[in-house]
Order: C-alpha cells, then structure tokens, then sequence
C-alpha cells in the first residue's frame, strides 16, 4: 500500500465525463486510504476538482503555490494569472 502516488496527466485524452469520474476516484482514495497525491496536470477543472495545495511551474522554476482558489484570488504572477484568470479558465471557476 503506497502512502504516495504520482500521477503524470492523468485526465489527458479523455471524454468530460470520464475525466470527472477518475477525478472522483482520486480524492476517494487519497480520502479514504490517506494517500498523499502528486499530479502534474494541465486540467483545470481536475486542479479544482483534486488538489488541496498547486505549484505552479513558469519561465523553468516554481512563480506560485498555494490551493488553487487562492492563485485565483491572488495571482501574483502574470503567466498564474492568464492561466487560472484568463477566458479558458472561467468554467472551472463557476
């Protein structure tokens, strides 16, 4: 039984529907198994969906981290900003 597991863009190529779903399966096992989980995703509504705290990755180096909702309150750098404030972000944010 693993206490961690990383996890490599996990929801890339699937259907919404799917996506969402192994979105459910990854909080319940982190939740019930106590599993800490590293993902590296570009999915937005995964992000908001799974993780409690992001690192965000720009120009070769960490430029934020926090829990997601607060990198949307409070960017603090231009690329976070585009990224969880710009147009495509504003369906994982209603």
């Amino acid at each position: 039984d693993p206490e961690i597991v990383f996890l490599d863009e996990p929801t890339s190529g699937l259907d919404p529907i799917a996506a969402a779903a192994f979105d459910k399966l990854i909080v319940s096992l982190r939740d019930t198994l106590g599993l800490t989980v590293y993902m590296i995703t570009h999915d937005l509504d995964s992000i908001f969906a799974v993780c409690d705290r992001v690192a965000v990755l720009a120009e070769g180096h960490i430029v934020r981290q926090g829990a997601p909702r607060d990198l949307v309150r409070d960017p603090g750098h231009s690329w976070v900003r585009e990224y969880f404030c710009g147009e495509r972000a504003r369906l994982a944010l209603a």
